[in-house]
């Protein structure tokens, strides 16, 4: 068998669209914390609880809102029988829609911090109602029960997994004063992993999208076989590599991120290629040669090599893949095989190419 490749140097990392980094939406203070590093996570599942004033804030001019739609509803439905001045009326119309216009902007607010409300929901409720759904707004249901509501503030800012995954990072302790900028979490889906190459420049043309690539960690006794999914279209100013990309699956999460390795990017497979030994094969200045012994060289008087130019495929360690010029079952001359060639260039020289030569 024969394997015609594209060697490269590589790194195993996590695939970065299944890494999220989180932060607080507002500044304030850590309240709780409820996972650790290298802890599983579900999609949607409490991390941590803060503390930020400007959680309170939203929420206050919400309910403000609300109080005041229902006061200025009032208002035109007993100016609407006729008591009041048209005037009157249309001012106090005014008045309801500038309350309505409140809660959507109170709505946003809390939705901007992660704390989404149905705007619908909030007009047809009442403030008492409205206040008790806010006070725990946002955090799952699984951990409601674990917090009691008479000592839990209103200003509480959830922060939870986005996905599935697990926690690679914790950056935060209970009670802690954090900002918008600083990263708390780290939350990683383990099971889907990138494997990134660095192809010479003058092999990146032979690289494509679709083509199997075989991977060995270093220190790794198995080699990881994926397909290459993305080639860069620039090459990289420092190393001038061209960085290619294969996904690899991890269901077990056996593989371990940010491991070195070699690589191979298989560009042609033959199950069965006719090879010679690497020590048959000569150099004449124009070609490659072999030596083929002569069909009848026990049977005849005459010891006869043929010359035979031969375009070559893959070369490895021992042999050398021959597309054309030698049949399977031809005997080659190896050991000597130099010899032979100093031999037939001293005969032939200054005729041009050995193995072009009539005679």
């Amino acid at each position: 068998p024969a394997v015609e490749f594209v060697a490269a140097a590589g790194e195993i990392g996590y695939d970065q669209t299944k890494v999220a980094h989180l932060s607080a939406r507002s500044p304030g203070s850590v309240w709780q914390v409820f996972k650790h590093l290298g802890d599983e996570v579900k999609s949607g599942e409490l991390l941590a609880l803060l503390d930020a004033a400007e959680v309170g804030k939203a929420k206050a001019e919400l309910l403000q809102a609300i109080a005041s739609l229902r006061a200025r509803e009032q208002t035109v439905v007993a100016s609407s029988g006729g008591v009041v001045a048209p005037a009157k009326l249309k001012e106090a119309e005014a008045a309801v829609v500038e309350a309505e216009i409140r809660i959507a902007a109170g709505c946003q607010a809390l939705t901007n911090l992660g704390l989404r409300v149905d705007e619908a929901d909030v007009k047809a409720m009442g403030v008492e109602p409205l206040r008790t759904k806010l006070h725990l707004l946002g955090i799952p249901s699984g951990a409601v029960k674990d917090i009691d509501p008479k000592t839990a503030p209103n200003t509480l800012l959830p922060l939870v997994a986005p996905m599935d995954g697990r926690v690679m990072s914790r950056e935060v302790v209970a009670g802690e004063v954090v900002d918008t900028a600083r990263i708390l979490f780290e939350v990683v889906d383990a099971r889907s992993l990138w494997l990134t190459l660095d192809v010479k420049a003058e092999d990146a043309g032979r690289v494509k999208a679709g083509q199997t690539v075989r991977f060995r960690p270093d220190g790794g006794t198995g080699e990881l076989t994926a397909k290459l999914t993305w080639r860069s279209s620039q090459a990289d100013p420092k190393t001038r590599t061209v960085k290619v990309r294969a996904d690899l699956a991890d269901p077990d999460q056996t593989l371990v991120a940010n491991t070195f390795g070699a690589g191979r990017v298989i560009l042609r497979e033959e199950v069965k290629a006719i090879a010679v030994p690497n020590a048959a094969v000569q150099w004449d200045g124009c070609c490659h040669v072999v030596f083929v012994r002569d069909k009848d060289y026990l049977t005849s008087e005459y010891k006869v090599f043929h010359v035979r130019k031969v375009r070559l495929g893959v070369r490895g360690e021992k042999t050398t893949e021959v597309i054309a010029g030698v049949l399977p079952g031809e005997l080659v001359v190896t050991k000597g095989s130099g010899l032979m060639l100093n031999e037939l260039l001293r005969g032939e020289l200054g005729e041009g190419c050995a193995c072009c030569h009539p005679k």
